[in-house]
This record gives structure tokens, C-alpha cells and sequence, in this order.
């Protein structure tokens, strides 16, 4: 008999240790999953740094260059202002000329004029010694009524002579003083002409240096725009997530906190618990939203969690507590479960979930948690969540 006590009593402790053990392996899991969430958290918050950083590179680079073809384009703009003034300097060096050809033409047409007045001149004159036998040099002389009249007479015709000779000379220099006019008239207008097309040119080649110049930079400047903008995306991204982590973080400490009490708190019986008239549909409701659509295990499961909450003393003894307390169930928070009950959703299969699970069935032992999967958690998976 008193074996048989022994018995009961050491298989009642073991009963006792696995009924204290359980909630812990739950605890842990639970803890474990979240702080996986918080280093997969972390991962992502340095990758955004690091997207940042990468960014603000880019935007310092293409600042750069923006700034060195400002400076090319600072340059070329001067480079331009020069070649204006050597333009409009030109001008007036052109219009300078053109009254230096304008005056230098008249001169010309003077020169014209008398080289046609000398060489008509000559026409006459020799038209006149031709036409007259008795004036030629030779008549002169015989003409002469003695030596001393002979002699003067041939100073005469010398200078006779000399005179049609520096007429014709000056005829020759008038002839070639006008052919040197025409010449250098022609090429200082040449040469201004060129000078002026080539300068032009020039000008238009400093333009389009300074247009595409332009072009580049508004092409930069919407590069850094965009980049800019980029960046305070990826930044507010980056102090979201870690909000987010923090918030994970101080999640973690709260439920390593409850696992705590779990794991050293008292669980009452389900004929304990005295369910309100319309604790049936808050729960048959609750169970379509979160599990509407997965197989009856899992809206059993989700049941469970439910009344396993209200079975614990760490969490409040009622239904319409459990499913209301703050931040625990999302459809509550979204609206969801409002719509619901409005409506009364719930299908037969959750409603036989509720009822079995107000009846203190489980499938997923103490478990009082569940959630879709994510990476390091561990627990009893039914259909698509894990429970914990």
C-alpha cells in the first residue's frame, strides 16, 4: 500500500514538473522568436545604413561633378564675355577701316581721275606733234636761223622732251599708285573679313561649349535631386526600423517578463470558469478572423490560446478580456472583428472550435500564443501559424 503511494506520489511530481516545464518551453520559444525578429531587424536597420551611406556617396559625387561643370562653366562664360569684347572691339576697328577705305577711295578716284586727265594729255600732245609736220623737233631746228638760235631751240626740245618724259612717268606712277590701292583696299577687306568670320566662329563654338555645359549640369542637378530624395527616404526608413527594433526590444523584455509569471503562475480549471452569455460568438468570431481560413485544427488551436489566457493568472479571467486586452489580437485592432460580430461571420466549424474549446479541449497544450512563421520560432505548427 504504501508502495503504491510512493508511486502515486513520485508520478504525481513528474505530472507537477511537466505542467511547470511546459510553460517554459513555451516561454522560450516565444522568446526566442523575438529575438530573431529583433536581429533580422538589425540586419535590415544596418543594410538601410548602409543603402544610405551608399546614397549620400553618390549624391557627394555627383555634387562634384555639378560643381566642376559649374566651374567649366564659369570659365566658358568668361571665355565668351572675351570673345564679345574682342567682337564688338572688331567692330569698331571694322568701322574704323571703312572709313579709312572710304577716304583712301576717293583718293583712289582721284588717282583714276588724274592718270585719265594725265592720258589724255599724252593723246593730245601727240596727236598734236603728228598732226602739226612743222612742230616736230626736227622742223624746230631746221627752222633755225643760226647757231645760237639753233641752240636754243634744242634746249627747247630738250625740255619739250623732258617734260612729255615726266609727264609719262608721272602718268606710270599715277597708274601704279592706283593698282596698289585697288590691291591693299582688297586685302585689308579680306583680311577683316576673315578676322570677323573667324571670331563669330569662334563665338559660336565657346556658345555651344557653354549650352552643353548647361545641359550636363541641369542633367546633374536632377541626378542629385533624385538622389537627394532617395536618401531622406532611406534615412526615414532607417529611424523607423529602428523605432521598429526598439520596439521589438522592449516587446522582448515585456514577454520575457510574462513568460516569467507564466512559468510560476497558477492555472485554474475550465469548470472554474463562468462564460458570459455572448462569450460564445466573441470567441466563434474572433476564431473566423484569425482562422477563418485554416483547417478546423487550427481554429481549434486559436481557441485554445484564447481560453488557455483565460485559464492563466497572468492574464485577464475573461473572455472579452483576453480577446480585448490591449494590442493582443490584431483583427481588434483593425477593425476586423467588429465587422464580424456585425455581421456574425463565423462559420459552423468555428463556432464548433469555440464550443470545444470553452469546454477545455486543446490541441496545443498551454500554448498562449501563435502567430504566422518566422524564422527561429519553434512550436506546434497547424496549418499556417505556429503556436506557442
Amino acid at each position: 500500500m504504501n508502495k503504491k503511494r510512493r508511486r502515486l506520489g513520485a508520478t504525481l511530481l513528474v505530472i507537477l514538473l511537466i505542467l511547470l516545464w511546459l510553460p517554459s518551453i513555451e516561454a522560450k520559444a516565444d522568446i526566442d522568436a523575438l529575438k530573431n525578429r529583433i536581429e533580422e531587424a538589425e540586419r535590415n536597420h544596418q543594410q538601410t545604413k548602409d543603402n544610405l551611406k551608399n546614397t549620400q556617396d553618390n549624391i557627394d559625387a555627383l555634387t562634384f561633378v555639378k560643381d566642376g561643370l559649374q566651374g567649366k562653366l564659369n570659365q566658358l562664360t568668361s571665355q565668351l564675355t572675351e570673345v564679345s569684347d574682342n567682337l564688338a572691339e572688331l567692330e569698331d576697328k571694322i568701322d574704323s577701316k571703312n572709313a579709312e577705305i572710304e577716304t583712301t577711295t576717293e583718293d583712289l578716284n582721284e588717282a583714276i581721275a588724274e592718270e585719265n586727265a594725265q592720258y589724255e594729255a599724252m593723246k593730245a600732245r601727240i596727236k598734236f606733234i603728228y598732226e602739226k609736220k612743222d612742230q616736230t623737233y626736227l622742223d624746230i631746228l631746221v627752222s633755225s636761223t643760226g647757231f645760237a638760235d639753233a641752240m636754243n631751240k634744242a634746249g627747247y626740245i630738250e625740255e619739250l622732251a623732258e617734260y612729255d618724259r615726266q609727264k609719262l612717268d608721272e602718268f606710270k606712277a599715277t597708274r601704279q599708285k592706283v593698282e596698289e590701292l585697288k590691291a591693299k583696299l582688297e586685302d585689308e577687306k579680306a583680311t577683316l573679313d576673315e578676322y570677323h568670320e573667324e571670331t563669330y566662329a569662334e563665338q559660336q563654338k565657346v556658345a555651344g561649349y557653354v549650352s552643353d555645359t548647361s545641359s550636363s549640369i541641369t542633367q546633374y542637378s536632377g541626378q542629385i535631386k533624385q538622389a537627394e530624395a532617395l536618401a531622406d527616404a532611406i534615412e526615414e526608413q532607417a529611424k523607423q526600423e529602428a523605432q521598429d527594433i526598439a520596439a521589438l526590444k522592449k516587446q522582448l523584455a515585456e514577454e520575457i517578463a510574462m513568460s516569467k509569471l507564466a512559468a510560476q503562475s497558477e492555472w485554474r480549471d475550465i469548470s472554474e470558469v463562468q462564460f458570459a452569455e455572448g462569450d460564445r460568438m466573441l470567441l466563434a468570431n474572433l476564431i473566423y478572423c484569425e482562422a477563418g481560413n485554416q483547417p478546423y485544427a487550427g481554429q481549434l488551436a486559436v481557441g485554445s490560446v484564447v481560453i488557455n489566457r483565460v485559464l492563466s493568472s497572468v492574464y485577464p479571467d475573461t473572455v472579452v478580456g483576453v480577446i480585448y486586452q490591449n494590442k493582443q489580437f490584431s483583427p481588434v485592432g483593425d477593425g476586423h472583428l467588429a465587422l464580424a460580430l456585425a455581421e456574425n461571420k463565423a462559420t459552423a466549424a468555428c463556432y464548433k472550435a469555440a464550443d470545444e474549446a470553452m469546454a477545455g479541449q486543446t490541441n496545443v497544450g498551454n500554448c498562449v500564443y501563435f502567430r504566422t512563421p518566422v524564422e527561429g520560432l519553434s512550436g506546434i505548427q497547424i496549418g499556417d501559424h505556429i503556436f506557442y
